[in-house]
């Protein structure tokens, strides 16, 4: 089953994540708490588990925690769709894929290699934009339409 594993927030930009056990999403300001929610067309981004678990195993190999790759959602059971205009729904939550989420210098500076490492079939995840909101909690069941 597909599934969200992890919820994050940054208050401000490059702060710590905070990681939640649910959070509010809305069409005005993305993840409540998170501060590139706003009008963003990257107002979500969503990192799955397998492609992050080959990411870090390209690098050193010792575990790393998914929050180092500062995305708002972690999602078990699937990998990244690789294209945009795609739909997740979470429970009332539709998030339209409109880009991968490119990797930065700080992953760099979080481990060498990362961001290389992070590069291949969209393996830093997606960015959204919220389509309609509601509730996202841990163990949520995640469905993705293609466009």
């Amino acid at each position: 089953m597909v599934s969200v594993i992890g919820i994050a927030v940054a208050p401000r930009i490059l702060a710590p994540m905070e990681e939640r056990d649910d959070v509010i999403v809305t069409i005005e300001k993305g993840l409540d708490g998170d501060a590139r929610g706003g009008k963003s067309r990257r107002q979500v981004s969503i990192l799955f588990e397998d492609d992050w678990n080959d990411a870090v195993g390209a690098t050193d190999g010792a575990a790393m925690p998914w929050v180092e790759r500062r995305a708002n959602l972690f999602v078990r059971g699937m990998r990244s769709p690789q294209q945009d205009g795609g739909i997740f729904s979470i429970g009332d939550v539709r998030l339209e894929v409109v880009e991968e989420t490119e990797p930065c210098e700080l992953m760099e500076s979080k481990r060498s290699g990362l961001r290389e490492a992070l590069m291949p079939d969209w393996r830093g995840g997606v960015c959204c934009r919220v389509v309609s909101g509601g509730a996202i909690r841990l163990g949520d069941p995640v469905a993705y339409s293609e466009a």
